[in-house]
């Protein structure tokens, strides 16, 4: 039991470090870089971001705090496989092979 405890600790704090890491991220790009990667304007992702942070820093994943932990998860995900990678391609010129 002792170690199912830690294990439930971990989860819970690396989704907020995740949500914390894409919530700085979002925060120091470039706002005209969202539209250059057809995506979602700078407010509304830091917004995405940020709020989902804070559930993840305050809600845990098991029990009744699934139903709102789980959705900030994935839209902090999506930010970091979508968003991110797209942001950085834009903002490095982009490849014209």
């Amino acid at each position: 039991m002792f170690v199912a405890n830690w294990i439930l600790i971990a989860i819970h704090w690396g989704g907020a470090l995740t949500g914390l890491f894409a919530f700085v991220h979002a925060l120091l790009q470039r706002a005209d870089a969202y539209s250059a990667a057809d995506r979602k304007t700078k407010p509304i992702w830091m917004l995405i971001t940020g709020g989902s942070t804070v559930v993840l820093t305050f809600f845990q994943f098991y029990g009744g705090g699934m139903i709102l932990w789980l959705p900030a998860l994935v839209a902090v995900l999506v930010y970091l496989v979508d968003v991110r990678p797209k942001l950085i391609e834009v903002q490095r010129g982009g490849r014209n092979w």
